[in-house]
C-alpha cells in the first residue's frame, strides 16, 4: 500500500511524505515541504498546494491520501483558512481518485508515539525510528505529514485485520447455524440409530 501524508498549514510549510506498506514494514518514498514567501497571496499559496499534491498523486499513484485534520482550538478565521487548505488538498485527491482520509493531530501522534501530546522533536525520532531512517526528517512539517501516513498505515492495516476476523468469525458462526439446521433435519436422527 502506498500512501501520501499531509500536514496542511497555513503560516508555515504544508508538509508532505509518500511511504509504502508491505506487510508490517514501511519504507520512505519521498518527503519535503512546501514553503512560501510571507506576501505570497493566499489564493496562490492554494493553487500551489493543489498543483504539490496534483504532482505527488500523479508521480507516485497512493492508494491513499492521508490529511491532517483541522485543530479545533485555532481561532476561527485561522480555522476556516486552514480548512480552505485542505479543501485543495481533498480535492486533487478526488480528482485522482484516490481515496483521502482525515486524522486529527492527536490521533496521529498516539498511532505514531503511544501519547496525544508528544512534542515535535519526540514526533520526529518516531518518524525516524520507524521507517529506520538514518536522520530525523526536515523539517517538522514533512515530519508531521510522514506520520500522518503511517498513521493511516497503521489504521488501515487495523481495519484489514478486524475484516478479516469479522469474516471468519461470520464463517464460523455460519457453519454453527448450519450444524445446527442439520440436528433439526430427520437424516440426523438417523445418524443417531444404531
Amino acid at each position: 500500500m502506498r500512501i501520501l501524508g499531509l500536514d496542511p498549514a497555513l503560516a508555515g510549510a504544508t508538509g508532505y511524505g509518500v511511504i509504502e506498506m508491505e506487510a508490517s514494514t514501511a519504507r520512505m518514498l519521498r518527503f519535503g515541504a512546501l514553503r512560501f514567501a510571507s506576501a505570497t497571496e493566499f489564493a496562490e499559496r492554494l493553487r500551489r498546494i493543489h498543483k504539490m499534491v496534483s504532482d505527488l498523486v500523479q508521480e507516485f499513484e497512493p492508494d491513499a491520501v492521508a490529511v491532517e485534520s483541522v485543530f479545533a482550538a485555532l481561532n476561527i478565521r485561522t480555522a476556516l483558512r486552514l480548512a480552505e487548505v485542505r479543501g485543495v488538498i481533498l480535492l486533487a485527491a478526488a480528482q485522482a481518485n484516490v481515496p483521502s482520509h482525515s486524522y486529527s493531530p492527536r490521533e496521529v501522534k498516539a498511532s505514531i508515539t503511544g501519547h496525544g501530546s508528544a512534542s515535535k522533536e519526540q514526533m520526529q525520532q518516531m518518524v525516524k525510528a520507524q521507517l529506520r531512517l538514518c536522520e530525523r526528517p526536515e523539517p517538522p512539517d514533512a515530519a508531521d505529514a510522514i506520520a500522518v501516513a503511517l498513521c493511516h498505515a497503521y489504521a488501515a492495516r487495523a481495519q484489514h485485520r478486524l475484516n478479516g476476523n469479522v469474516s471468519l468469525n461470520s464463517n464460523l458462526a455460519a457453519a454453527v447455524r448450519l450444524n445446527r439446521r442439520r440436528s433439526h433435519f430427520p437424516s440426523a436422527r438417523i445418524l443417531n440409530q444404531r
